[in-house]
């Protein structure tokens, strides 16, 4: 069944209201962020922020975990050496978080550890401090990927470091 208020948020949300959270200076401390995590694992970080579902998607009800999973695949964050990719997902009309981790560190830890790291951030949210929660949220997946995949002789970064800002 179509959640009609879901669909109307989505397909009135401004074009622009991602860089009222999320402005160049908060872009490039995300970046810094990310790049200074990958030199602390054998992992890579992707950042990705979408301010509304294209109508289509929001009249099917897809909700903010397929979208993650869709852009998880389209970012190529799965296309690791070793399998240990972490895409952070905003839905912001939906005021949604999600992280999908590929396979190999996935399998090694809890999915209660990711779900951990997007409350930190949501907290950071609802007090309108995206900066600030999206680097909270880096550092916690920092950790949890130095403890399985800590960093080796071989790191090449092989994910953009910069976040992306998903348009219709």
């Amino acid at each position: 069944m179509v959640n009609f208020r879901r669909w109307l948020k989505h397909m009135f949300m401004p074009p622009w209201a991602w860089r009222r959270a999320f402005p160049q200076a908060a872009l490039d401390a995300i970046e810094a962020a990310i790049r200074a995590s990958e030199t602390a694992h054998g992992g890579e970080v992707r950042f990705a922020i979408e301010n509304s579902l294209p109508g289509v998607l929001a009249w099917r009800g897809i909700s903010g975990r397929e979208r993650a999973i869709e852009m998880f695949s389209n970012l190529r964050v799965w296309d690791t050496e070793h399998n240990s990719g972490v895409l952070i997902y905003l839905l912001l009309a939906d005021h949604d978080i999600e992280i999908v981790a590929d396979r190999g560190i996935a399998a090694q830890v809890d999915p209660a550890a990711w779900e951990a790291v997007a409350q930190t951030m949501e907290a950071a949210f609802r007090q309108g401090e995206f900066e600030r929660g999206a680097l909270e949220g880096i550092q916690q997946i920092s950790v949890l990927l130095a403890a399985h995949f800590p960093p080796s002789g071989h790191n090449p970064d092989e994910l953009a470091n910069r976040p992306v800002i998903v348009r219709r």
